[in-house]
């Protein structure tokens, strides 16, 4: 891939996804679910890097392909960045070329989902069980048996390697 043309993909994404996030936070402005792990914004900045502030706690994304997560490929577990809840196995991650990690189904009692409309498209959200954290989004072109791609920001995540 030229570097010209790597660097119109990623700055449109980037693009997409900064005005996704926006249309994200305005379109999720009322009652959010009771959440079992909860913080202050204070505590939240405190726990956090930047980065995974802007992605958990205000619905950002990452840039394609900056996440060392895209390519891991040992035997673990995927756990939410601000709470631990442990959200996907390796078993289930699979390389949807999107440059985000990917996974055709999450753990159970790992995530929540909620319809959310993104640019004019109507989607699903990924939050955390847990917390409610901002993970990504899932869509329907993944592979089987689900048929489905959690697209989840790698900064929103870390592993923990053993068991899958």
């Amino acid at each position: 891939m030229t570097s010209r043309r790597k660097f119109l993909l990623t700055s449109g994404a980037a693009l997409m996804a900064g005005a996704a996030a926006l249309k994200w936070r305005a379109a999720n402005a009322g009652p959010a679910p009771t959440w079992e792990v909860t913080h202050t914004d204070a505590e939240w900045r405190a726990l956090l890097s930047p980065a995974q502030y802007e992605i958990l706690r205000r619905g950002g994304t990452e840039r394609p392909f900056s996440s060392p997560l895209y390519k891991e490929h040992r035997a673990g577990k995927f756990v939410c960045a601000g709470c631990q809840n442990p959200l996907f196995s390796s078993a289930a991650k699979f390389d949807s070329g999107t440059g985000w990690p990917s996974f055709w189904k999450p753990l159970e009692r790992g995530v929540f989902t909620s319809r959310t409309t993104s640019l004019g498209f109507r989607g699903v959200e990924v939050q955390c069980r847990r917390c409610g954290g901002h993970l990504g989004d899932v869509f329907d072109d993944g592979p089987e048996p689900t048929g489905l791609r959690y697209c989840i920001d790698g900064l929103a995540l870390t592993f923990t390697p053993g068991a899958a």
